[in-house]
């Protein structure tokens, strides 16, 4: 099966704040974005849409797919960045723990949050579901640390590299080739 992991289109938020799980809102550059994203998916029947229940991920996902029924799963949001969401990068370097956390973001949970790895394990469970389904296309509408680990997962890539590597971009689609597991 054929994913097209779709990131959300840019978010209203200045530069330099950490948003994770924060529900913000998409940016004034929706409407663009999410054209640009439509004509790239338009020649694609999908049997199945997912989406991130995080409104940046909702409202791409009901407008690019206002016909169709799209599932929300809690395990596509982001990394819970916890006590940090909607500080500046910059205040969370600042801190001692912050700065620790910088130094070991692949290992270490974020304050009273979540860890990469915790991470990992709960968007890994979502793809060992859905390669279950025996479907051609799907659609994901998720974030750009989801992204990242459906290609560590799908294309056994270690994450490192994928962040020095790989940096999807707001209103990309990633189209992953998932084996169905039969």
């Amino acid at each position: 099966m054929k994913i097209y992991a779709i990131r959300h289109t840019s978010v209203d938020v200045k530069p330099g704040i950490c948003y994770g799980q924060s529900d913000v809102d998409v940016a004034a550059s929706f409407f663009d974005e999410q054209k640009k994203t439509a004509q790239e998916i338009s020649d694609v029947k999908f049997d199945e849409i997912w989406s991130s229940p995080l409104k940046r991920c909702k409202k791409l996902a009901q407008s690019l797919f206002n016909e169709s029924k799209i599932n929300y799963d809690h395990r596509l949001k982001e990394l819970n960045f916890g006590d940090w969401e909607m500080l500046t990068w910059d205040e969370i370097y600042a801190s001692p723990e912050g700065k620790i956390w910088m130094d070991n973001y692949q290992t270490l949970p974020t304050k009273n949050g979540e860890s990469y790895p915790e991470m990992v394990e709960r968007v890994s469970s979502f793809i060992h579901e859905i390669e279950k389904l025996n479907v051609e296309n799907i659609a994901v509408v998720a974030h750009a640390g989801v992204i990242r680990i459906f290609k560590s997962v799908i294309e056994n890539v270690a994450i490192s590299e994928l962040f020095e590597n790989f940096k999807p971009a707001y209103a990309s689609v990633t189209i992953l080739e998932l084996e169905n597991d039969e």
